[in-house]
């Protein structure tokens, strides 16, 4: 695969609709489409190719993103089936990836399926709230599973670390889907509940009159669609719920502290390791040496290992992949 094949991305909503944007600006050949004809029209205004179905969409295409709904998934799996190429390689947006790839196997798309992350969004939806600087060199994850192609890999790989000019953490399923739960689904429901909390209090409108920085950085993603965040966390509820469990045990510690009158020093510093080593952001750090990983035999494990670790792929060429070590 070429380092910018031409492209197609079945969605264009908040993360499809962005991609679609960035990789026009970069010159990638690339083609959008959607189920709702209202959206397709607002692409077009906005100066995109639009496909006016799957068919037309894939045709011809190297990589098919897929950037639907889960609840969408399985359909819109199938209907690519009908339509791919022999040599196109399938990849996704989607937040959770253990039941996106049994999705595409079922739909008899296993062996071409290519996981695909962008760790990046905001708490708007639709083609509307997309924009060309939403994706740009942000942080990937991107999974395999045993059997994946090599080859459709490394042409995921040059996509993502290419004219997306991001960053890959190449993972397991497994791997991936528990960490969104740790850094964005129970996040996600932290917040929900923080405004829960607020919005059923007897003070609600005086307390959101005070509101003010802390509560706003708190409960920013609560304002993402209900349902959409619902499906997610629900997709992904093997590690969602435990983690939770988890939060809510060490609050409970806390509130146990509270009320003997006693301190909770652990808890308000456990996360002392971290604070003097990540801030937030949404950009990956620039810190860290390189290693060259010849792309020769397993290799996809070998990433596996050192990204699980940390590592991050910043470049592939023909023969190695650069990865940046945890800095």
């Amino acid at each position: 695969m070429s380092a910018a094949p031409p492209v197609a991305v079945l969605g264009l909503g908040l993360i499809g609709g962005s991609l679609v944007r960035l990789l026009t600006a970069r010159g990638v050949a690339v083609v959008g489409t959607d189920a709702a004809p209202a959206t397709r029209e607002a692409a077009r205004e906005a100066g995109l190719r639009v496909a006016d179905g799957v068919a037309d969409a894939v045709t011809g295409a190297d990589v098919v993103v897929l950037a639907v709904p889960l609840r969408a998934m399985r359909a819109v799996a199938a209907d690519v089936a009908r339509h791919l190429g022999p040599d196109a390689t399938v990849t996704d947006v989607g937040s959770v990836k253990a039941p996106v790839r049994r999705a595409l196997e079922d739909a008899g798309l296993g062996e071409r399926y290519v996981g695909a992350h962008p760790m990046a969004g905001t708490e708007h939806s639709g083609f509307g709230a997309s924009q060309e600087t939403l994706l740009d060199a942000v942080a990937w994850a991107v999974t395999v599973a045993p059997g994946t192609d090599p080859d459709r890999l490394a042409g995921v790989l040059r996509l993502v670390t290419g004219p997306l000019r991001g960053t890959a953490a190449v993972l397991t399923d497994d791997q991936h889907d528990e960490i969104t739960a740790l850094v964005s689904h129970v996040p996600h429901v932290v917040a929900t509940q923080l405004l829960n909390a607020v919005a059923t209090a007897p003070v609600r409108d005086a307390a959101l009159g005070l509101a003010a920085g802390s509560f706003a950085s708190g409960t920013r993603v609560a304002f993402t669609d209900p349902a959409r965040t619902e499906a997610m966390v629900g997709e992904n509820a093997p590690w969602v719920a435990p983690a939770l469990r988890k939060v809510v045990r060490d609050i409970e510690a806390v509130i146990e502290a509270l009320e003997a009158n006693g301190g909770a020093h652990e808890f308000f510093h456990a996360a002392d390791p971290v604070r003097g080593t990540w801030s937030p952001g949404g950009r990956a750090p620039v810190q860290g040496e390189h290693e060259q990983v010849p792309l020769s035999g397993d290799w996809p494990g070998m990433l596996v290992d050192r990204c699980a670790a940390g590592a991050v792929v910043v470049r592939l060429t023909e023969d190695e992949a650069e990865l940046r070590l945890p800095g």
